[in-house]
């Protein structure tokens, strides 16, 4: 059963910055999905299982920044310039077998982390 363990939520406020990280137990083309309070959970971005190819929502693009470290199957998700708007639980999701992209659907993902939770303040 692959694993999928997430960390660095925090409290931060409006302009700072976090960096999320999610450990696995492979590798495999990963992506950062998130859902806020009423909402349904959306896409947030996306690395392929080489790290060559990266994805990003309209809404993170120039703010936020994936990358992989493959010696430690562990994906980071930068995220800067947050805005409260940003306040949601971040679910990092792996899939089995890389199908090229762009990984935007949650049917696409066979794993799911647990979620952390990142709440920016106004």
């Amino acid at each position: 059963q692959v694993q999928l363990v997430e960390s660095g939520g925090g409290l931060v406020q409006a302009g700072g910055s976090l960096r999320l990280s999610c450990a696995a137990s492979g590798r495999y083309a990963m992506g950062w999905f998130r859902q806020a309070p009423g909402k349904e959970r959306e896409f947030v971005t996306a690395i392929s299982w080489s790290g060559g190819r990266t994805y990003y929502a309209d809404s993170v693009k120039g703010r936020f920044t994936i990358s992989r470290d493959n010696a430690k199957n562990t994906v980071y998700l930068q995220m800067n310039s947050l805005k409260p708007d940003d306040t949601a639980v971040y679910y990092c999701a792996a899939i089995k077998f890389d199908s090229g992209g762009p990984y935007y659907t949650e049917d696409e993902y066979d794993y799911w982390g647990q979620g952390t939770q990142v709440t920016v303040s106004s």
